[in-house]
């Protein structure tokens, strides 16, 4: 699983120009499952986000995580983070989930934020084409993969 984390001011996603979530102070996460994703993975991903220490402290360091700080958090699909751009200058996707599994995954991972950290998910919606618009916050973007590539 690989997720894009981005600490925003305020963020937003739209389909077909209706806001389908919208977040003020907190977490933008784009996510992308992979094929060989299991429960495992998921997991990982989604501690290690709520758990990442990105927010100031009184100190001016970055010491909080989002539950620290009372942030929101936004989830969007983007199957496009498993994209391979070595070969040629057409990304390949293979190593991405099939829809219908990426979609599980996707929905279990928003599932698992709600039940074990008791936080309001916001999200986009599933193949969809959106809008998403932010305010990055620092600017702070971390780049996350459950097999740790990265």
């Amino acid at each position: 699983m690989r997720a894009v984390v981005q600490r925003v001011k305020r963020a937003e996603v739209r389909v077909e120009g209706s806001i389908t979530g919208k977040i003020e102070k907190g977490i933008l996460v784009f996510l992308g499952v992979g094929e060989d994703d299991e429960v495992k993975d998921l997991e990982y991903t989604a501690d290690k986000i709520m758990n990442l220490r990105i927010f100031e402290d009184n100190d001016d360091k970055m010491n909080l995580s989002v539950l620290d700080v009372g942030g929101k958090v936004l989830v969007v699909s983007q199957f496009t983070l498993y994209g391979d751009c070595r070969k040629g200058n057409r990304p390949s996707y293979s190593k991405a989930a099939k829809p219908q599994k990426a979609k599980d995954y996707y929905e279990r991972f928003i599932e698992y934020l709600n039940n074990k950290y008791n936080i309001q998910v916001e999200t986009g919606v599933f193949q969809a084409s959106m809008e998403v618009d932010f305010i990055n916050d620092g600017p702070v973007t971390l780049m996350l993969d459950s097999k740790k590539i990265f």
